[in-house]
């Protein structure tokens, strides 16, 4: 396992992505979509006089702790609510993917909610305190999931603009919210959740201080006139860099509620 100055660095990093842990830190969805597709169905937006959901309907819609089989669900605390002024990137093209990745709803959104999960701990078995045993330890996933919806074609727009963001944007770059500045080294589309109207899912490779990277996983799916959005990161993966699978479980159990 890495040192610990390296673990600090990546969770630091991903608070970010996180808002919980930080002060800052594709795909259609059919079965058939190929990982680096990508791709929302331009086709499908959102009817232009869709009616956006109120702030109490999203509360009644957003994850709760009764739609989930492991882990823990609890909400977001004002003081980490991000606004989009505290976001800045190098590559505007590159602000609808940031803004995704650290929670913060596009454009102007009726209403907004947000929830965050955290998978419950793996304890090694007996005394074993071997590094195998650490890494499984650490491998357990935090994700931050936003709803926010959109009157008319909004939600359309959200999508339509992080698509053109993960191909603008494959390369990489950098952002940096409330002060901390974070590097992105490269963009690859995922397969996206299933159960949306439209999706996109990717993999952010991020840079920590020492050389060293890993990954950050982010979806956003649009079920109407709501937009959903997913940052996942795992602990373990923070420390050793190596991927990690996103939790469909909890994007299945979210998007089900939305209808």
């Amino acid at each position: 396992m890495r040192s610990t100055a390296v673990r600090r660095t990546a969770l630091a990093a991903s608070a970010a992505a996180l808002a919980l842990l930080v002060t800052a830190c594709g795909g259609s969805s059919d079965d058939g979509d190929k990982a680096g597709g990508g791709k929302a169905d331009a086709g499908k937006n959102a009817p232009a006089g869709a009616e956006a959901l109120s702030a109490a309907e999203l509360e009644k819609a957003v994850l709760a702790q009764a739609d989930v089989k492991n882990g823990k669900v609890t909400k977001a605390a004002a003081t980490d609510d991000i606004g989009q002024d505290q976001v800045k990137t190098d590559k505007a093209e590159c602000r609808p993917l940031v803004l995704a990745q650290t929670g913060v709803a596009a454009g102007e959104p009726a209403a907004t909610a947000k929830r965050s999960w955290t998978e419950e701990a793996k304890k090694p078995s007996g005394d074993d305190l071997s590094e195998e045993a650490l890494n499984s330890a650490f491998d357990l996933d935090k994700l931050l999931v936003t709803l926010a919806s959109y009157e008319g074609g909004g939600a359309g727009t959200v999508l339509k603009d992080v698509n053109a963001a993960v191909s603008a944007c494959a390369g990489g770059f950098s952002y940096t919210v409330a002060g901390v500045t974070t590097k992105v080294d490269k963009v690859t589309a995922d397969k996206a959740p299933a159960g949306a109207d439209e999706a996109v899912a990717v993999t952010l490779t991020v840079a920590g201080d020492e050389g060293d990277a890993f990954p950050l996983k982010v979806a956003v799916t649009r079920k109407g006139s709501t937009v959903a959005s997913f940052t996942v990161m795992n602990l373990g993966a923070a420390a050793t860099g190596k991927d990690f699978p996103f939790p469909t479980e909890i994007s299945d159990a979210q998007l089900a509620k939305l209808g």
